[in-house]
């Protein structure tokens, strides 16, 4: 369908859709046309992607300069915006016919995840594949006609500048183009990325100084930016500019600068005046010299507006000074890291006593990530991996020769397991301050979009990144039934109160209780049922205490149980039996960790997930000397206090976990929120509000019996049939729905009346029994 939101005339590829997404698409579009910041909350499974694609793909035929850069998580969810884009783009273009813009859509990932060259292509580590792309690309290897080269990088050389390219890319089609044509799809996304309409990336190429100088740094300012699943961004702010390292990462830098100023002593014999040329770069200014795409090593590890454009200082210019300066640095850092010493400093008393030891400012600290990159491609290095650790250290000491407020030092043992009889001390540079991290984008970019599903409080994610939003919306859930049924469960069917909090997480009743439940469910509820536990550690101890008192067993006569590992291949095996265990209708039980990959990235729609049991409230680990420090921080800079954002944090990753069992509005679920802790109003009211408007008298304070007698009637209230004629008018808007809403009137000068497609219902393959028109927003 196509209608008009105000001024602005939507292409929508569905023939109805919900009135979240049209409130949604609503609320983008001032967003958009006001500028500035804004964060929305969509409930999970409405269809947020397809919403904001048609939205802001809508917008640019009115504003065609607009550029979207949409950052998501993960690669499946790069993978699955982009077919979401490919669908809305070709019914906007099947509907504007020979009126449609020129549009490219380009989806970008890493090397790893582009390679078509087939013996780096093998390899499923991504810094090895860096490092042997880089052995068959740069300069120098091509300079040495002997060598072994890439062929689809040498015809990408000859031909690639010449492309352009139009249509919808993701990362298979650029891989098949790629084959087909003989060019690098990696260096070719790269190269067009620029004049793509709409990039679809993960946050790193933004947030990441390092990528984001690379990749980003050239993107217009009136570009729109969406970062999506956006409910952990202050968490990937601050890992985008943190770092640790132990005594054997220092061991290798000092092993990797020896062999540095071997390959120096052997060019002052073979070729001095290549080491010449270097100098007389860095006294003009490192900003200023050029290196070709294929030669870069990576870009600065401090955000764009703090890296320094000036000629290196003398003392570091020529290369032996310069490894001398870091072996001093490292020699410090090794004295530093002792096995039982605990310390907390900030970056200005460690520069103090660093300058102390060895003389070493920290304007000079401040080029040392520049210069080593230099330095690296003077010296023509192969096989960068092994000068990892020590490109560490650059990035390490930049950052601390930059910032001063916002970050802290930690050294501290015992953040490893034990070696041995060894306790393994860590140096922990750690990033305190998210809004660090996000202001060059606030900054810089006209439009930027922060949603997700869990976005409450919203309050407390202004504070943390540190922004006003010109526009705020958080969305209900529209249904004509009620799709979602949690349950508040405070004690057991003996009354004994059931919690998680250490002092009673091990009592018998406790985890005689956890297991009663499960069990009283999986004799219920059909299908699947998946479990969150605190920890890994807990769901062992758990699981090991039900296998003693006979739950196990009970549990296994209504369903098979699989076990989610800190094992990525064991986890992945362990899922697909669990959906064939689903599939074939003998059920199953899936047993995981909050904060684990099945809390974040998988969706259990449907037959796979129609219970979920929250064991807990997941609170995370406060004897984290890192955690304990921000928390610090925000008491002092941002008023928000320890128990605030300990709560806030634990309840959006337990909103995560209890939203995965909802993917549209034909799905339902339960909720089972198992710990009496939830009862209260403070832990409660932090859950997002498409959960809350489910949330009444009689789902709260309940024992385990009276929450089965409540979903054994929601599972027959959801066996009813459920027509699509049901929903129209509530859940579900036809093009007759829209016009009626004020703001849909076309504007008086529109010529273009809103219709329904007639044949571009991309999604319309469903009967009456099956309501749910729109794709699910996975």
């Amino acid at each position: 369908m196509k209608f008009y939101l105000e001024d602005l005339l939507v292409y929508f590829p569905y023939t109805y859709i919900y009135p979240e997404q049209y409130n949604y698409m609503l609320a983008l579009k001032r967003s958009l046309d006001s500028g500035g910041p804004c964060i929305l909350e969509m409930p999970s499974g409405t269809g947020k992607t397809v919403s904001l694609l048609s939205l802001i793909s809508s917008y640019q035929v009115k504003h065609p300069t607009a550029k979207l850069i949409y950052c998501s998580r993960t690669v499946p969810e790069i993978e699955q915006a982009t077919e979401e884009a490919r669908r809305v783009i070709q019914y906007r273009n099947s509907e504007l016919g020979d009126q449609a813009p020129k549009t490219l859509v380009m989806a970008m990932s890493s090397r790893r995840n582009l390679c078509v060259h087939p013996r780096v292509s093998e390899e499923r580590d991504g810094k090895v594949v860096d490092s042997l792309c880089r052995d068959l690309t740069s300069t120098w290897v091509r300079e040495n006609n002997n060598a072994e080269k890439c062929t689809y990088f040498e015809k990408f050389e000859e031909q690639g500048k010449d492309i352009l390219l139009e249509g919808v890319y993701s990362l298979d089609d650029l891989k098949e183009y790629g084959i087909k044509s003989g060019l690098c799809p990696y260096f070719l996304s790269r190269r067009i990325l620029d004049f793509a309409n709409i990039v679809i990336f993960s946050y790193q190429y933004m947030l990441d100084p390092k990528i984001a100088s690379l990749i980003s740094g050239s993107f217009p300012t009136n570009s729109i930016v969406v970062f999506d699943e956006a409910h952990n961004i202050d968490n990937v702010c601050i890992n985008s500019l943190s770092l640790n390292f132990d005594n054997k990462l220092l061991d290798n830098s000092l092993k990797s600068i020896n062999k540095m100023k071997q390959k120096i002593d052997t060019m002052k014999k073979e070729d001095v005046d290549r080491l010449t040329r270097e100098y007389t770069s860095l006294v003009e200014g490192l900003a200023r010299s050029g290196v070709r795409r294929a030669d870069e090593i990576s870009g600065d590890p401090v955000l764009p507006q703090d890296v320094i454009k000036e000629a290196v200082p003398g003392n570091i210019r020529k290369a032996e000074h310069f490894l001398n300066l870091l072996k001093r640095l490292v020699e410090y850092l090794r004295n530093r890291l002792k096995p039982n010493l605990v310390l907390s400093e900030t970056p200005l008393v460690f520069l103090q006593s660093l300058y102390h030891s060895t003389q070493i400012t920290s304007r000079t600290l401040r080029f040392c990530s520049q210069r080593l990159s230099s330095l690296i491609r003077t010296l023509r290095l192969s096989d960068l991996n092994q000068f990892s650790a020590v490109s560490l250290i650059a990035d390490f000491a930049t950052l601390v020769g930059t910032y001063t407020t916002g970050f802290l030092i930690i050294i501290e043992p015992f953040y490893q397991a034990r070696v041995g009889h060894q306790i393994e001390p860590i140096f922990q540079f750690s990033c305190l301050d998210a809004s660090i991290g996000m202001k060059p984008i606030f900054d810089r970019y006209r439009s930027v979009i922060i949603t997700s599903g869990t976005l409450s409080p919203i309050d407390i994610y202004t504070k943390i990144l540190k922004f006003r939003p010109t526009v705020i919306e958080r969305l209900n859930m529209t249904l004509s039934r009620s799709c979602i049924c949690p349950c508040i469960l405070t004690r057991g069917s003996d009354q004994i109160s059931i919690s998680t909090k250490f002092d009673v997480r091990t009592d018998t009743a406790v985890v005689r209780n956890f297991g009663s439940l499960l069990v009283e469910v999986s004799s219920v509820v059909p299908d699947g049922i998946i479990c969150f536990f605190t920890s890994y550690s807990y769901m062992e101890q758990i699981v090991s205490v039900w296998n003693e008192m006979g739950l196990l067993n009970n549990i296994l006569t209504n369903k098979l149980i699989f076990v989610e590992t800190a094992d990525a291949a064991e986890s992945a095996l362990a899922l697909q039996n669990y959906k064939k265990a689903c599939d074939n209708g003998r059920g199953a039980v899936l047993l995981s960790v909050a904060r684990g990959k099945v809390s974040e990235g998988i969706d259990f729609d449907q037959q796979y997930g129609r219970c979920v049991i929250l064991y807990g409230i997941p609170y995370i680990n406060t004897e984290s000397r890192v955690l304990r420090a921000r928390l610090e921080y925000l008491r002092d800079n941002m008023q928000i206090r320890e128990n605030e954002f300990l709560t806030f944090d634990a309840m959006r990753t337990a909103s995560q976990c209890v939203g995965r069992v909802i993917r549209g509005k034909t799905d339902y679920g339960i909720m089972i929120f198992a710990d009496k802790r939830y009862n209260r109003l403070d832990k409660r009211n932090k859950l997002p509000q498409w959960i809350l408007q489910f949330v009444q008298p009689q789902h709260l304070n309940l024992s385990t019996d009276m929450a089965i007698n409540l979903s054994r009637n929601f599972l027959r209230e959801m066996g009813q049939p459920y027509t699509r004629e049901s929903q129209l008018g509530k859940s579900l808007w036809s093009i007759e729905h829209i016009e009626k809403q004020a703001t849909s009137k076309p504007p008086s000068s529109a010529t273009t009346t809103t219709t329904t497609t007639n044949g571009h219902s991309l999604n319309n393959n469903h009967n009456d029994t099956s309501p749910d028109i729109n794709m699910n927003d996975k």
